[in-house]
């Protein structure tokens, strides 16, 4: 495993050679964009080739990477440096969590120099080869599987297969006696699959073609044309997407359908084959919901009624689609937010979080007595880990913070008893030689954010380079977990910390309404205000300040970049959504539709002038830009390659300073980068080395 170089170079010439190169200038088109009487004009248009396989875009594309390579030599180059020493944090051999279906124990097992994981399956101690996907992945340039679901009888398992990158799932179908692929007769899925009773035929989500919105739910018969599957529902609304699961006591095929700010379910009854799928609740306007049943009843979290936290709910069959008659047994609190919850006999789990820390919260159902798991750490991770039978006597759940690797408990129902069942393993780390810390900051409306620092100790904080990380979008909270991937910044004197800035929901579902649509600039605000109340504080040196994020996170990049160019010395943007104006104006660009209640939808004029106030690509504007690292790839589904494509030529013509911008394009892979766990590795060398190389320069 290495990296390409296009030169060798002595330090001492390092910085002659730096000047001397010279980016990729790709020829420029003017395309004007012409909406509600404004006119925006992009010379990079021409970059979108949905084909992608237009030779002067793959030119070009080719041009940038190999304008970085001759970044990073005439740095030299660490990134083999710290590949190695990523590579070191991996055990020899690692073997995860064990989950029970049925009689049988699944789990895989990896080691330090393979890509990718090998599937078996244990019963009474003999273990058995289910999928190795270093098999299936061989010669092969994108790999990736997902959603192995085994049959009830345990004599097939069916999995999803992406050979792009696009999360574009076939999915095949394989005898476990035999090792035959029996079926794989279905394409385009989203790859999740639910067996009927009989184990002979699978439900499955197939994706739009050209938006890749899952709209459509069939029923395949193994063995069987998928011209002949029985179309179960379709979403006609282009607003709503949809995915599929089975309910944890087995009964009902779940269809769950959303949008932003509303959600529907449908269920169907897998005991009954003449069965039609039902609606649970009709759907409407900023009402989200999610169901579980139990043989007793159902129960609900709701944020209906404005109860934004959610509120959890239990009724009947007989009460289906009669939302009044449905009756409270958690009343909504604006200051703990419901996120999941799990139902057992005698108890429901749920997630919920608190003062933006999240808890676990186990309540019996008949006498509703509440007790929380607690735990002890400043800054943290908890979850309800997999718990798939309903009838089960033990609860799993998750924990992880900066500096300990993520963990899975098991509770004794019955007696509240807990025990460590399943740690990650990280060779060469001491989770004492770390600190965590948790800070409330505010920001410049005097709303306190919540930010969560690691750093090793002995860290002279003040003069430290710090690396401050956002997402805030999509309500997605960003927990303080544990990252393999920075302890190579942290052991060379980095802070690390995390904003839990306005867009996500760390602070409750008020805090995600206070930084989407109209108020999306809030989400920015936060994140400058706590870098740089952070550098106030003594955390950090203020030549040396560093910011990340990717997708949406990388939309943050983009706007506070533009906001504030000289707060930060470098910027890692990962597959960013930068040109939010175009992509938002596009019905046909995947994810489009139903995100214009996180966004806005620009055909409205209100929002229109909102979002390109803010829109990174739309600001750019000569400036004293910080160095940039922009991260993609060809095939990514959720932020399309172009957008990063042309942020980075236009960035580069704006830029007044002589800070590099710099870009990686993955000319295979998707949102998540190359397929593979040491391709992975490579990415987090790339990010890490280009933020050395920083320190090392300033």
């Amino acid at each position: 495993m290495g990296f390409i170089s296009s030169g060798i170079w002595r330090n001492d010439d390092e910085k002659i050679m730096s000047d001397l190169l010279k980016p990729p200038q790709p020829k420029k088109i003017p395309k004007v964009h012409s909406a509600h009487g404004d006119e925006r004009i992009d010379d990079y248009y021409w970059l979108r080739d949905d084909t992608r396989k237009d030779p002067e875009v793959i030119s070009y594309l080719a041009a940038e990477n190999q304008y970085l390579e001759d970044w990073f030599a005439s740095k030299g180059d660490c990134r083999q440096e710290i590949y190695d020493e990523l590579v070191s944090f991996i055990p020899p051999h690692e073997v995860s969590m064990k989950i029970k279906y049925g009689d049988y124990l699944y789990f895989s097992e990896i080691s330090a120099d393979q890509q990718y994981k090998t599937y078996y399956r244990e019963l009474d101690g003999a273990k058995e080869l289910v999928l190795d996907v270093n098999v299936l992945a061989k010669g092969l340039d994108y790999f990736n599987v997902a959603s192995l679901t085994p049959s009830s009888d345990n004599l097939l398992i069916a999995y999803a297969e992406d050979l792009s990158g696009r999360r574009e799932y076939n999915i095949k179908v394989k005898d476990l006696a035999s090792g035959k692929i029996i079926d794989s007769a279905i394409e385009r899925s989203s790859g999740s699959v639910v067996w009927d009773k009989q184990n002979t035929c699978i439900y499955y989500a197939q994706k739009d073609p050209v938006t890749l919105i899952e709209n459509k739910v069939y029923k395949h018969k193994l063995g069987t044309d998928a011209s002949e599957d029985i179309l179960i529902y379709e979403e006609h609304d282009m607003e709503f997407h949809l995915n599929i699961y089975e309910s944890r006591t087995k009964k009902y095929l779940n269809i769950y359908i959303s949008k932003t700010e509303a959600s529907e379910t449908w269920l169907l009854d897998l005991e009954d084959e003449t069965s039609k799928p039902f609606c649970v609740l009709t759907r409407s306007e900023k009402h989200l919901y999610s169901v579980e049943d139990t043989p007793e009843c159902f129960y609900a979290i709701s944020d209906a009624d404005d109860k934004k936290n959610f509120a959890l709910l239990k009724f009947s069959h007989a009460q289906i689609n009669d939302y009044n008659s449905w009756e409270t047994v958690i009343e909504h609190n604006s200051a703990m937010l419901i996120e999941d919850f799990e139902a057992f006999p005698d108890y429901i789990y749920l997630e919920v979080r608190e003062d933006g820390l999240p808890k676990i919260l186990k309540m019996h159902r008949q006498t509703l007595d509440k007790q929380y798991i607690e735990f002890s750490e400043p800054a943290f991770s908890c979850y309800l880990a997999t718990n798939n039978e309903y009838l089960a006597n033990e609860f799993y759940y998750g924990y992880s913070s900066p500096k300990k690797p993520s963990s899975i408990f098991k509770e004794d129902i019955a007696t509240g008893t807990s025990e460590l069942v399943w740690q990650q393993s990280v060779s060469n780390f001491d989770e004492n030689l770390y600190e965590v810390e948790r800070l409330k900051i505010d920001a410049r409306d005097e709303t306190k954010v919540p930010v969560s620092l690691v750093y090793k100790k002995g860290t002279d904080l003040s003069q430290a380079p710090i690396l401050v990380y956002g997402y805030g979008s999509y309500g997605i909270i960003i927990d303080a977990a544990f990252r393999t991937s920075i302890l190579p910044l942290l052991n060379r004197g980095f802070i690390f910390a995390v904003a839990n800035i306005r867009g996500g929901s760390e602070m409750g579902r008020f805090w995600y309404e206070d930084g989407k649509i109209l108020n999306k600039k809030n989400t920015f605000y936060d994140f400058i205000d706590a870098t740089k109340s952070l550098l106030d504080q003594g955390y950090g040196n203020s030549k040396n300040v560093y910011a990340m994020g990717g997708s949406a996170g990388g939309l943050l990049m983009g706007a506070v970049i533009n906001i504030e160019p000289e707060l930060y010395t470098g910027i890692i943007s990962a597959v960013p959504f930068v040109d939010v104006v175009t992509t938002m104006s596009d019905e046909s660009i995947p994810l489009t539709t139903f995100e214009y209640k996180e966004w806005g939808n620009p055909a409205n004029k209100e929002e229109y002038d909102y979002i390109k106030s803010y829109s990174p690509y739309d600001n750019i504007k000569p400036a004293n830009y910080p160095a940039v690292l922009v991260t993609s790839s060809l095939y990514d589904s959720q932020v399309q390659y172009y957008e990063p494509a042309k942020y980075v030529p236009k960035l580069r013509d704006n830029t007044t300073s002589k800070n590099p911008i710099i870009m990686k394009m993955n000319l295979v892979g998707g949102h998540a980068g190359k397929s593979g766990r040491l391709n992975a590795l490579e990415e987090s060398a790339l990010d890490n080395a280009f933020l050395i190389n920083l320190v090392k320069s300033n």
